[in-house]
Parts: C-alpha cells; sequence; structure tokens
C-alpha cells in the first residue's frame, strides 16, 4: 500500500524565512498586536482578509467570515486588552505565506495565551486569513 502523503521530493520547497518577507510579516504582526492592546478596530478590520473564507477561533468564539469578525470587534469589550507575549515564532514560507504564533499573559491572571495567525500577501498587504487564540491554566 502506498502512502499518498508521503512527501513528494521533486516538488521545490519553498524558501523558509527570507530576510525581506519576514521582515514585512513582522510589520504586519506589530501591527496588529499594537491594535488589538489599544482596541483599534479599524486597523484590526484592515489586518483580516475581508473574505467569507476568513476565519477566527477565539477563547469563547467561533468566527466564519470576515464580516463576523468584524462585528465581534465591534461590539467586544474595549477594557483589560493589555498583554506581555512572552514567546514569538514567526516563519514565512515563500513571499506569500506565513504563520505566526505567540504565547501571552494578562496581569493578574495566571492562564497562558496562545495566538497563531495564519498570513497571506494579498494585493492590498499581508492580511491575516485565519487565526485562533486559547488560554491554558496558569
Amino acid at each position: 500500500m502506498t502512502d499518498t502523503y508521503a512527501m513528494n521530493t521533486t516538488e521545490p520547497t519553498p524558501e523558509i524565512n527570507r530576510p525581506d518577507v519576514l521582515a514585512q510579516v513582522n510589520a504586519a504582526f506589530d501591527a496588529y498586536e499594537q491594535a488589538l492592546v489599544t482596541n483599534d478596530v479599524a486597523v484590526l478590520d484592515a489586518l483580516f482578509f475581508d473574505s467569507p473564507h476568513t476565519l477566527r477561533y477565539g477563547a469563547t468564539e467561533n468566527l466564519y467570515g470576515y464580516d463576523a469578525i468584524r462585528e465581534f470587534r465591534a461590539s467586544r469589550p474595549s477594557a483589560g486588552l493589555a498583554r506581555s507575549v512572552t514567546a514569538r515564532v514567526v516563519t514565512t514560507y515563500g513571499d506569500a505565506f506565513a504563520v505566526a504564533n505567540i504565547e501571552f499573559q494578562r496581569d493578574g491572571d495566571p492562564r497562558i495565551g496562545r495566538q497563531s495567525q495564519t498570513w497571506v500577501k494579498t494585493a492590498g498587504g499581508w492580511r491575516v486569513v485565519a487565526a485562533h487564540v486559547s488560554l491554558m491554566r496558569g
């Protein structure tokens, strides 16, 4: 029986963490993080890909499509958003795809937060097409 998921060794491997691309994604991620902790909803909305295929799994909600994510952002409380990023890994694949993963903590909360984002380069710049936020017990 042949493993249909075996790695195809003739397939080209995308260049990982090309410095110019990594700098672009890190800048987009930094803009996202700043907008998140200051509740700059306009920037947050702009950094998500405007598509019904975009999704965000939050700590307490599952959001399918850009419109649902935008509505969530517009209605969520703006207090208590500050956090400290305690670990960060950003990896780019080629010049148009990246993943960003962080661990974070909020003051007074012993839980460890985790956030992952999938970024795609569009004509308008880097955009989040999938995100996931979860909390672990501290």
